[in-house]
């Protein structure tokens, strides 16, 4: 029996080996990205449910970005607290805010999609730029940095949303290590020409994409995923790509209680079921290859069954992640996630364990 689970470890290794040498070795080895400013009329989209607190900070960081063609179009998605009236000061303060207000609606009550799919339509710019209320960029050449990746054929754009550091918080890093994990495998699928995902942190595509799919309304009942399941459906590798200079980054705040955390990993994982089903497959078989290393290899080793060798291919596997991760952290302004490794994975297999467990018996909290 010990010998069959030495041969399937071989094998599990190998896929692991291959996912991150081959697969998101794609984006680690890419060269780095040039800015070439582009004057692409650009239309911003923020869509905002009771987010005063966050709209009051950001929104003037997006209304004072260096670039000469671009409204801001704001959506009040019908909030309770007072992100409407800020919303209005903000379009008497700046000429370039354009604001959207979303009533509830019986048919699409609470619905992220329908109150996008109206900004979207207001949107005067050919060009449209995501990110979401709690989210602020890097610097004032946001909008240009993510543009200059747009070319005539090239007109979906993934960005890099991440996370703030909080000192001293593991929860932190793990998060944080989410983050960069889940980036680097999206842009790296797309580099190879099979783009199945992106972030609303931080998301730019021609409005015409949008239309040619009718907007959301193959995933309208499904709440969540205005922003993944919209790319899983829309792009291609002819057009798509992606943007990872620091200028076009994006960050929020991360949750500081993992009861939080979790139950935004269970509304993500529960909106990855309705992907296409090869994107599930290749999902699943790197989350499943990556949990069971960590459990053959435990196995294996408590019973000290060819030990030796078992170690050389645990040092193989960590030493290829490792090194992957870190070129990757590097690009993404994530260094001090690669000391870490392998804690923080270990810690993210067994939470991502837990969630798929926990959405068999109940369904996740969607859009608030």
């Amino acid at each position: 029996m010990l010998i069959l689970i030495l041969y399937f470890f071989i094998a599990i290794v190998a896929i692991q080996i291959a996912y991150y040498l081959s697969v998101f070795g794609k984006f680690a080895f890419a060269k780095a990205q040039k800015i070439t400013p582009k004057r692409i009329p650009i239309s911003v989209i923020v869509c905002a449910k009771n987010e005063e607190e966050n709209v009051a900070k950001f929104v003037p960081l997006l209304a004072e970005q260096n670039y000469p063609d671009f409204e801001i179009v704001l959506i009040d998605d019908a909030s309770s607290d007072n992100t409407l009236e800020l919303f209005e000061a903000f379009e008497k303060q700046y000429s370039n805010i354009r604001l959207v207000k979303v009533e509830n609606n019986e048919a699409f009550w609470g619905n992220k999609k329908y109150a996008l799919t109206l900004g979207i339509k207001a949107a005067k710019k050919e060009y449209l730029l995501f990110t979401d209320a709690d989210c602020h960029p890097t610097s004032k050449d946001w909008i240009t940095a993510m543009s200059s990746q747009f070319t005539l054929h090239k007109t979906i754009v993934l960005g890099y949303g991440g996370y703030e550091k909080i000192a001293n918080s593991f929860l932190n890093k793990v998060i944080r290590f989410e983050t960069l994990l889940t980036a680097v495998q999206y842009f790296s699928w797309a580099k190879l020409g099979h783009p199945y995902m992106g972030v609303g942190r931080n998301l730019a595509y021609k409005k015409e994409e949008f239309f040619n799919v009718n907007g959301f309304i193959n995933h309208i009942q499904v709440r969540s995923g205005d922003d993944d399941l919209f790319i899983n459906e829309a792009a291609n590798g002819s057009n798509t790509t992606v943007a990872y200079t620091p200028e076009s980054f994006t960050y929020s705040a991360p949750k500081t209680k993992y009861k939080d955390w979790f139950t935004q990993k269970r509304r993500h994982v529960a909106t990855a079921k309705h992907y296409k089903t090869t994107d599930q497959l290749q999902l699943g078989l790197f989350y499943s290859s990556q949990l069971l290393f960590i459990v053959l290899a435990t196995l294996l080793l408590s019973f000290q069954f060819q030990w030796i060798l078992v170690l050389s291919l645990v040092g193989l596997r960590y030493l290829c992640a490792w090194f992957i991760i870190g070129i990757s952290a590097g690009k993404l302004k994530e260094k001090d996630i690669k000391f870490w490794f392998p804690i923080v994975e270990i810690a993210l297999v067994f939470t991502q364990i837990n969630v798929f467990i926990t959405n068999i018996f109940s369904k996740p909290v969607n859009w608030k």
